[in-house]
């Protein structure tokens, strides 16, 4: 067994083996005390498969690989869930991983490539689910290491279900016994057709949004925006696949991959390349349904500005009218005041006709303010 190989068990087992401090026996634990968390288990399977069959089940890594190096021609299939950087850095020292794809399965948010590390392939992919009760997209990142002997999983996110392609190989032993690619493939084919719910799901929110922006429902453009980045993240995971895909293909001859897996990554190719399409399709399409979209608010806010516009004329006419009779009535109003002060000295205050004139004068200016605002439309 190779020195690299000792290092990696003996630094394992010397985890394993250390005991846990005894508690001291002056500091009973009290009904107060809170119990200890127990640790977040981030190995989820730790299997070992021979000719297509699972031969071991191991709870930790260092059993895990002890069992590999003592048979011969097996495969280890090995799911881990957010890992420590501890169980990330056993995993490198044991099976040989370069540390850039080590660090990049630790910082994750990384896009969807395929990367090839001497006889290691290290594949990233953006897996996604649709959550019916928030309508919303979940993604998940999906790191998968690919060796001689040995498929490493390491999932960020909740999807895709790592569980489901397992149990989908091992009642299929013909296709497992083929070796560690038949495993990438599968979950190469779990990722993309876990694409085709939330192709579903945004192609039914882009028939409600249609629904809505012709309704004038509130709150439609945000609605918009945020399915246009729910695409947009959808784009930056399926666009990759196919030069993933295309990278795989280019290694077929060389790598000495069978007839059987070269057809079953072409399947794979087909259904990647059709989710890609349709995703632009979504893309365009609410491009489309914004544009429309914003020409139904301005034409809407035209209308608007029209009835208010109208409103304010109209307001204004009847302003006119009242002004105009408030004018009429004001002249006579004048004539009354002045010749009603009763001074002593006034012009015309003993004439005879001093009345009859002061109702004809009152007469005259209020016709002649009739006519005027008759003419100028105010009345």
């Amino acid at each position: 067994m190779p020195e690299r190989r000792l290092r990696g068990l003996r630094h394992l087992t010397k985890t394993a083996k250390s005991p846990a401090p005894s508690p001291s026996p002056r500091t009973p634990a009290g009904p107060s005390d809170p119990e200890p968390t127990a640790p977040r288990r981030s190995v989820i399977t730790a299997a070992l498969y021979d000719d297509g069959f699972r031969t071991s089940t191991h709870e930790s890594l260092a059993e895990t690989f002890r069992q590999l190096r003592q048979s011969s021609g097996g495969m280890a299939w090995i799911g881990l869930h957010r890992p420590a950087p501890a169980e990330l850095h056993s995993l490198a020292e044991e099976f040989d991983l370069h540390p850039l794809s080590i660090e990049d399965a630790l910082e994750a948010h990384q896009r969807p490539k395929l990367e090839r590390y001497g006889a290691t392939l290290f594949v990233v992919l953006r897996a996604a689910r649709y959550l019916d009760a928030t309508e919303e997209v979940d993604f998940g990142e999906l790191h998968v290491f690919v060796g001689p002997d040995f498929v490493i999983t390491v999932r960020h996110g909740a999807a895709p279900d790592l569980a489901a392609v397992r149990h989908r190989m091992e009642a299929s032993p013909e296709l497992l016994k083929r070796g560690p690619e038949a495993v990438l493939y599968a979950i190469l084919d779990a990722v993309v057709d876990g694409y085709a719910p939330v192709v579903a799901g945004v192609e039914n929110d882009i028939d409600e949004i249609e629904t809505e922006v012709f309704g004038n429902a509130p709150g439609v453009s945000r609605r918009i925006y945020e399915l246009s980045r729910e695409v947009v993240e959808f784009q930056r995971a399926t666009r990759p696949l196919a030069g993933i895909v295309s990278g795989l293909t280019a290694g077929f001859d060389k790598y000495g991959i069978d007839e059987e897996l070269r057809r079953y990554l072409r399947d794979v190719a087909d259904h990647a390349t059709h989710v890609t399409e349709r995703v632009d399709g979504f893309k365009q399409a609410l491009q489309d349904i914004l544009a429309v979209n914003a020409t139904l608010v301005t034409q809407q806010q035209n209308e608007e500005m029209k009835a208010l516009a109208e409103a304010s004329h109209a307001q204004n006419e009847e302003i006119k009218k009242i002004s105009s009779w408030a004018a009429i009535l004001f002249a006579p109003t004048l004539v009354g005041t002045i010749y009603g002060m009763n001074f002593d000295h006034m012009p015309e205050l003993s004439w005879l006709w001093g009345y009859p004139f002061a109702l004809l004068l009152m007469g005259v200016v209020c016709g002649g303010l009739y006519v005027i605002f008759k003419r100028r439309d105010w009345l």
